[in-house]
């Protein structure tokens, strides 16, 4: 737990000021997509708090699912012959998550820009009082087969992911 009283002093801004949130950026009206999780002793270090590591397969995990709860299968992406892998992420530790905690991991499709993808994420309490990581990540849509970047996503990906964005 944190001091809430205590405030830290105003750093100036360095090169990971990146990670901050651009709330121009944000989709204001867009709904996160929640999936819970839970800190079992698999996803933590010998202190009993979760390895930073785990934070990105959970958020792996819930844009999976995300994903799917649009209609978007990632073995339906896999048999059209598109990768979908990040290729820029930026994470921010807030809080760590000790053994046992549950949390909910929320994401958002902020928008699509041809192939590119930009995610949101928040890893909170289930209460929501505690705010554990927040990030970005940005996917580009990959030929399999050739293994270079496509000019544009699948029909159906691009329909689904467009009609997510906008809603």
């Amino acid at each position: 737990m944190t001091d809430k009283t205590k405030h830290s002093p105003q750093l100036p801004k360095l090169p990971t000021s990146a990670i901050e949130s651009d709330r121009s950026l944000e989709a204001q009206s867009q709904r996160w997509f929640e999936y819970p999780v839970k800190a079992q002793p698999h996803h933590t270090d010998y202190g009993g708090r979760v390895w930073h590591g785990t934070y990105l397969t959970w958020m792996e995990e819930a844009r999976v699912e995300y994903l799917r709860s649009i209609g978007i299968e990632f073995a339906d992406l896999v048999a059209l012959g598109c990768d979908l892998p990040v290729v820029e992420l930026s994470i921010r530790y807030h809080l760590p998550i000790s053994l046992g905690v549950s949390a909910i991991v929320k994401t958002r499709l902020i928008e699509t820009e041809g192939v590119r993808i930009n995610w949101d994420y928040e890893i909170r309490s289930y209460d929501g009082q505690e705010l554990f990581v927040t990030a970005k990540v940005i996917l580009v849509g990959v030929d399999r087969d050739k293994g270079k970047i496509m000019r544009q996503l699948p029909p159906v990906v691009q329909d689904a992911l467009i009609k997510h964005t906008t809603a």
